[in-house]
């Protein structure tokens, strides 16, 4: 009989497996609830319309917001809302449930899952509500690239891809990061509130946050040291094919989303080894 080799014995978990399984009880979720799924489709596509209504009356009134013209302002409202529904729809109910789990002792069930456990916390439910917040972003985007002046390279195209991602993955760090106070909190609502309220500078461009101390203040601190700022107006920026100011700006955001993304790790790792199970 042939041995079987250490190496062949190491359980290797099918991270794909799992999200696709995560995702298809997420449906027959939202199926079983099919009033809530289509009051949110329709409170949110009110929303969307609100904020369009909003700056079409504005402007009819200005030529321009900060140097930005109509058609380039709903290429970055378009930009800032495909973020925040990627992140509302795929981490917010996870890293939401995150205190549950510590209040309710069921983290202890996910720590003895043969997988990552921050991988299992953050892709369990899917808002599937919230892809129509996708599908509107995407329709406002063509809307702006067709209204603009100017032709659209593929590089640019390409680039605004990438640095989207970027912008998915730093508001991702920074709520798994607010997530794993929970661990000493317990309940952090007060968290998400102030992740809610930081956000918000994300919904306008930079180039707005000028003319006095403290919105230069604001510019500054929400660029350089917690780009909330950049990861919206620059990708933005380079699909309109507008000059960035500095030109290494963009390199800037994909650099600090790194360190955000080793620092948040390192955030999360730290606090589940201060976990104290439930039966402890």
């Amino acid at each position: 009989m042939s041995e079987v080799s250490p190496a062949e014995d190491v359980f290797k978990p099918n991270y794909l497996g799992v999200w696709t399984r995560c995702a298809k009880n997420s449906i027959v979720r939202e199926l079983s609830f099919r009033s809530n799924f289509l009051i949110t489709i329709i409170t949110r596509g009110f929303w969307f319309a609100a904020q369009l209504i909003l700056f079409e009356i504005i402007y009819q009134n200005v030529n321009t917001i900060a140097d930005w013209n109509r058609a380039e302002y709903f290429g970055f409202m378009a930009t800032g809302m495909l973020i925040n529904a990627i992140i509302e729809s795929l981490f917010m109910p996870n890293c939401a449930n995150f205190s549950e789990l510590i209040r309710t002792g069921n983290l202890d069930f996910v720590l003895l899952k043969p997988i990552d456990t921050q991988f299992l916390i953050s892709i369990e439910k899917i808002n599937l509500a919230m892809m129509n917040q996708i599908l509107l972003s995407g329709a406002l985007l063509t809307y702006s690239l067709v209204n603009l002046d100017r032709p659209i390279g593929f590089v640019n195209v390409l680039m605004y891809l990438l640095l989207v991602a970027v912008g998915v993955i730093f508001f991702y760090c920074l709520m798994i990061t607010l997530a794993s106070t929970s661990v000493w909190f317990g309940r952090n609502q007060g968290l998400y509130d102030f992740w809610f309220y930081v956000t918000v500078f994300a919904r306008y461009p930079q180039q707005i946050y000028t003319g006095g101390a403290l919105a230069e203040s604001i510019r500054v601190i929400f660029s350089f040291v917690l780009p909330i700022l950049l990861v919206v107006t620059v990708p933005a920026q380079i699909l309109v094919s507008k000059a960035l100011e500095p030109s290494w700006i963009a390199l800037w955001s994909i650099l600090m989303t790194a360190v955000f993304f080793v620092l948040s790790r390192y955030v999360f790792l730290w606090s589940i080894g201060r976990y104290r199970s439930a039966s402890s």
